[in-house]
């Protein structure tokens, strides 16, 4: 097992974790879509850092495409990850055929923009309001 190196990014591998950052926040693009979810409170998987996991499905193009795309993307997301190296996140960007055509530096951005989305933790519930549709005081003056 290889050692993780400080400031690293890490990877996404597992079909498990691809599907729980699927739960967290979201973020898109006409270029990406990003997921992510904070791993703070499970006690699965602290103080791996930040982990990236790339997805660019079949309908994007051939695999030449594809694997440009992903490139593409690997080079940005070390670029725009800087200064979130130490958040325990899992990050997962799908890719869209428009990543090809796109200015590397509109990429590098809109991962920022994902990553200030998908960082933020989740509002806490929502308590209901007194007499409010789940309160009984609006359906108590109603007629039978």
């Amino acid at each position: 097992m290889r050692g993780a190196r400080a400031g690293a990014i890490g990877r996404l591998t597992k079909r498990p974790d691809f599907l729980a950052a699927a739960s967290g926040r979201r973020f898109h693009t006409e270029r990406m879509s990003v997921q992510g979810r904070l791993r703070g409170g499970d006690g699965i998987g602290d103080g791996l850092g930040l982990r990236f996991g790339l997805t660019v499905t079949k309908k994007v193009g051939h695999a030449t495409e594809r694997n440009r795309i992903k490139r593409r993307l690997r080079a940005a997301v070390q670029e725009a990850a800087s200064g979130h190296e130490g958040t325990d996140v899992d990050v997962v960007v799908i890719g869209r055929r428009d990543i090809l055509a796109a200015d590397y530096g509109l990429l590098i951005e809109d991962l920022r923009r994902a990553l200030r989305t998908v960082t933020k933790p989740k509002d806490p519930p929502k308590s209901p309001r007194p007499g409010g549709p789940s309160g009984g005081a609006a359906r108590a003056s109603a007629p039978a």
